[in-house]
């Protein structure tokens, strides 16, 4: 499993699933959650009520994942996840870790082979975000590890990209992944060289 890091806009990235951070309702809101609703198009929100409808009438739990198609992203699914909010006593890293198993628990059922995450948790939900880093990276490559271990189990995501805006927090994850930090406009993708090297155009991922 190699693992990118990229400094930009999560909806506009090429991958088979995007990970939104959601809220429990799944009708969208601010942040990324709104700029996911706002770029895939009302089928996304048609969508997420059928879920509520069918599986999920209270709401999605912290820490669960969901999927639905993408709508008009250039992705294929949404993988939809509740982070803890700080602000509301949320405050355990296994809570948050729950949430970048599960998306890849739930990408891997999909047979995904490339999955885009946010910095889930970090802004609104309080968490700083050199936090989020760490929980994020140390999940994503425990996964890494145990796919590396068990190769005979056979984990179909080979791509993970982490997809953040703003410097600080590209430094916070760009040091738990061991890269350079971004120092301008012209560094926006980075490319993770200590877990297996990352090969292929990061623009077309699927």
């Amino acid at each position: 499993m190699d693992i990118e890091l990229v400094v930009g806009d999560i909806t506009q990235q090429v991958v088979d699933a995007v990970v939104n951070a959601a809220n429990s309702t799944l009708t969208g809101g601010g942040g990324v959650d709104g700029a996911i609703h706002e770029a895939a198009g009302p089928s996304l929100l048609a969508e997420c009520r059928q879920v509520r409808r069918r599986t999920h009438r209270d709401g999605l739990p912290c820490g669960q994942a969901v999927f639905t198609g993408a709508g008009d992203l250039p992705a294929r699914w949404v993988i939809h996840t509740v982070g803890p909010n700080r602000h509301r006593g949320q405050n355990d890293p296994d809570l948050l870790a729950s949430c970048f198993t599960n998306s890849l628990l739930v990408a891997a059922h999909l047979g995904a082979r490339s999955v885009a995450f946010p910095a889930i948790s970090a802004g609104a939900y309080g968490w700083d975000v050199r936090d989020v880093a760490r929980v994020a990276v140390r999940t994503v490559r425990a996964e890494a590890d145990s796919a590396a271990e068990f190769p005979a189990l056979t984990h179909p995501v080979r791509l993970v990209r982490f997809v953040v805006l703003g410097q600080r927090a590209a430094e916070a994850f760009a040091t738990e992944l061991g890269m350079p930090v971004p120092d301008g406009p012209g560094l926006r993708k980075l490319r993770n060289h200590g877990c297996p090297s990352v090969t292929g155009d990061p623009d077309s991922a699927g």
